[in-house]
Formats: structure tokens, C-alpha cells, sequence
């Protein structure tokens, strides 16, 4: 998104203002480069109160300040997107994890050589 925004940030705003449903998934799983906090502040800011927005995130709200490297933008993001949010906390084991498990208990690869089925 930063190197987006370098490039036209008007016109990069525009992508993630438009749509009725902006979903953001995996919030925070990397850190963002310098500055992105802001942009992201940008475009929920104009959001807010006027289209949805839903993010998803494995990391805990008081670490986003941290990890985005802008606590102001941080608590002005979580300021306005937690006004009229509706959390909610999934705990349990990563369903991808359940299903490589699934997946590998009595079963093998199959490679596609006639001799390895025999």
C-alpha cells in the first residue's frame, strides 16, 4: 500500500474507499513500512460512518501501535473502527492446522508413479 500511495495517493484511496464492503484480513501478521499507518488511518477515517469495514487479526488491540510504528494513527484507527464494531473473539486451533491433520492421519500422498501405488 506505501508504495502505492507514492504513486498516486488519490488515486490508491479511491480503490479503498469505493467498495460498500472493505474486508482486511491477516491485520498486523507483517509489520508496515514507514508512513502506512497513516494511510490506512486515511482511508478508515473516510470510511467511518459511511461504507463497512471488516478486519481480521491475530493480534491483540494493544499491540497495534507497536506494530503498525505510528501509535497515534493506531489509536485513532481503533478509536473510530471500534465506535460501532462488533468484536468477535474465535478461539481454538487454526483450521488449517485441523485440516493437515486430517488430512495426513491414514493417508498418504499420492505422487502419481504406478509403482508407489503398488
Amino acid at each position: 500500500m506505501h508504495e502505492e500511495a507514492l504513486s498516486g495517493e488519490e488515486k490508491v484511496l479511491a480503490r479503498y474507499l469505493r467498495p460498500g464492503l472493505l474486508i482486511i484480513d491477516g491485520m498486523r501478521m507483517k509489520q508496515l513500512p514507514n508512513h502506512s499507518g497513516e494511510y490506512l488511518f486515511e482511508i478508515i477515517m473516510r470510511r467511518h460512518e459511511v461504507r463497512s469495514t471488516m478486519m481480521t487479526t491475530n493480534r491483540p488491540l494493544e499491540d497495534w501501535g507497536k506494530l503498525t510504528g505510528d501509535f497515534p494513527s493506531a489509536s485513532a484507527i481503533l478509536d473510530r473502527f471500534l465506535q460501532s464494531a462488533e468484536i468477535m473473539k474465535i478461539t481454538g486451533r487454526s483450521y488449517r492446522l485441523k485440516n493437515a491433520e486430517k488430512c495426513s492421519k491414514g493417508t498418504t500422498a499420492a505422487t502419481g508413479s504406478a509403482a508407489e501405488k503398488d
